[in-house]
């Protein structure tokens, strides 16, 4: 039995769920979201909760189960919090500026890196070295996030490059004279 599957997920008020043709679709106060659903899981919107349950008893559904309903949960959080990310540039002349609908990067490189923004994320920049993902799609805030720290990683000698708040980069010693 999936622990976190059992749990129904509660829907907030100002918040309306229905699902109709193979999909879920939840709206919001920040927006709507909707998720394709699989056929190894049912469904249930009763209320003010969603239940979540396997539709057989195979491994495969079992497995699913707790995915499926942490999606589901993703969905209801997405459209009434929002979800976002916030990225640490460190390293001497290393900034990010954003433009409208694009992020323009220096790293280091012979040129600047310029980063179109995808539709539905919102990026801001309150200071040169530091960048703020925001948006209602979990999975597209962080695959942006993961995008724009593709382009220089954090290394571990000096500490230089684009992090996570929060991130913890390991540092090597030097060469010992």
């Amino acid at each position: 039995m999936s622990r976190i599957g059992k749990q129904a997920v509660a829907i907030p008020s100002g918040v309306t769920a229905n699902i109709d043709n193979g999909t879920l679709t939840v709206k919001g106060p920040k927006g709507t979201l909707t998720l394709g659903l699989s056929d190894l899981i049912d469904y249930k919107v009763e209320g003010d909760e969603i239940q979540v349950n396997p539709a057989n008893d195979s491994k495969q559904a079992r497995s699913y189960w707790g995915m499926q309903r942490t999606l589901v949960s993703n969905l209801v959080e997405g459209v009434t919090e929002g979800f976002s990310k916030t990225l640490e540039i460190s390293g001497v002349g290393y900034r990010a500026q954003a433009q409208g609908k694009k992020l323009k990067l220096q790293l280091g490189f012979s040129h600047d890196v310029d980063l179109d923004v995808p539709e539905g994320i919102e990026v801001k920049t309150p200071d040169q070295t530091t960048v703020e993902i925001s948006g209602i799609d979990k999975q597209a805030v962080g695959q942006f996030a993961a995008e724009v720290r593709r382009w220089r990683k954090p290394e571990p000698y000096k500490g230089k490059g684009i992090k996570y708040r929060g991130e913890y980069v390991f540092r090597k010693e030097g060469k010992k004279k």
